[in-house]
């Protein structure tokens, strides 16, 4: 797959942009730093109580999980257990990404069922859909059977309280005939009950200005990505506020996004390592952003 890449204006294009929306846009941040622990996904299996542990002392007040099994639950641990986790460390679980593969493959509601259950006891209020395979997004209509079934999922989400999100990479962006296959989700999934996490990374890698996503689609990025990119590699990541993307801009226009959660997320170019990395961008968002 390639995407084609259009150099980003991280400044001067986003805050021309800024200026034209509307007087409500600029309103505070959420204060509460999230963090993606995929980020830190070469520690947590092995030691989550210690790794949950160094990220509240790293200034993290929530988490988005990952990696969920019927099985295996949390890295072993029960939804129980892990809320136990949590809150021992002074933190929350607003949002988990839920590997719902076999239920977009074919419908079977068995993991959907099992996810919103694990959310539930985390005290969660999403159930986040994460990643399509490859073989199930080849068109314009299989991303209209996706979002059919993302409403399905929404419905049994609502039923228990939660509502579904849904996470984007890049191929999203690639079009079908005229539209691409994030204006398909946008416009088939119910805004009633599907909201969606941005990914600003990704929408950035694509070509893609977040603030005018948000113009023409207000409210509906409930949830954010909040990862750099690299100056000089655009395939790897930064420490937020070292890398290209100048973010400022980005997060006053919050409440024109709907943003009610963001979260770190590092997945590349550790510098020096994970937990340094997402906790100097944990400072710089707590500085410079919020």
């Amino acid at each position: 797959m390639t995407i084609s890449r259009r150099s980003f204006l991280t400044t001067t294009g986003l805050a021309a942009s800024a200026l034209l929306l509307p007087s409500l846009s600029f309103a505070a941040a959420p204060e509460k730093v999230g963090i993606q622990l995929w980020s830190l996904r070469d520690l947590l299996p092995s030691d989550v109580k210690g790794t949950l542990a160094q990220v509240a002392k790293a200034g993290f007040k929530q988490v988005e999980t990952y990696g969920y099994s019927i099985n295996d639950k949390f890295w072993g641990l029960t939804p129980n257990e892990l809320k136990a986790v949590l809150s021992a460390n002074g933190l929350t679980a607003p949002s988990g990404h839920y590997g719902l593969g076999s239920f977009l493959f074919d419908g079977n509601t068995d993991e959907v069922k099992a996810a919103i259950d694990a959310a539930k006891t985390l005290g969660s209020s999403y159930v986040t859909v994460p990643y399509l395979v490859d073989s199930i997004r080849q068109n314009a209509d299989d991303y209209k059977k996706i979002a059919a079934k993302i409403n399905i999922a929404a419905e049994l989400a609502a039923k228990a309280g939660l509502r579904v999100a849904y996470h984007n990479h890049d191929f999203e962006f690639e079009k079908h005939g005229d539209v691409t296959g994030y204006d398909i989700l946008l416009k088939e999934t119910d805004k009633k009950l599907v909201d969606f996490e941005l990914d600003l990374y990704w929408a950035v890698r694509a070509g893609l200005d977040p603030l005018q996503l948000f113009k023409e689609n207000p409210g509906r990025f409930t949830m954010w990505h909040v990862k750099d990119m690299d100056k000089a590699n655009h395939d790897l990541n930064a420490v937020i506020g070292q890398g290209a993307i100048d973010f400022k801009p980005i997060f006053k226009a919050a409440k024109l996004s709907g943003m009610k959660y963001f979260f770190v997320e590092h997945e590349s170019n550790y510098i020096p390592n994970p937990i340094d990395s997402v906790r100097l961008s944990c400072a710089y968002i707590k500085k410079n952003l919020i």
